[in-house]
């Protein structure tokens, strides 16, 4: 996966949006106004940091040597994930997805209806 497709990914998720609100080169993807993705545009390797259950981060981290707890960001919660052919793409694409439960599921049980079309 390239940072193309996993851009392009990241917007075929339900009411996913592209900001900028740090500068022009980090992409924060957010679903109901919260982050689920970051993306760097401008970073050396390719990579992702996507919020997990906590439960599962470390796992995930002992498992691939291409996830590393997120640099600046809750480290019990968000992990990097490096696009570097270890992981395979639904893997990743299952992380996202997972990350977009983790925000939505800590939203208001409304909105959470609201988005998923029935609580989950």
């Amino acid at each position: 996966m390239n940072i193309e497709e996993l851009y392009d990914y990241c917007l075929t998720i339900k009411g996913a949006e592209a900001t900028t609100p740090f500068d022009e080169v980090t992409l924060v993807m957010k679903v109901c106004g919260k982050m689920f993705a970051l993306i760097p545009t401008d970073a050396d390797r390719t990579s992702v940091s996507v919020k997990c259950d906590p439960k599962k981060a470390v796992p995930l981290r002992e498992k691939y040597a291409c996830v590393e707890a997120a640099f600046h960001m809750n480290k019990m919660y968000w992990n990097t994930i490096y696009l570097t052919g270890e992981m395979p793409d639904n893997e990743i694409k299952h992380w996202i997805r997972h990350s977009v439960d983790e925000v939505v599921g800590k939203l208001p049980k409304k909105t959470q209806q609201t988005y998923y079309g029935s609580i989950k």
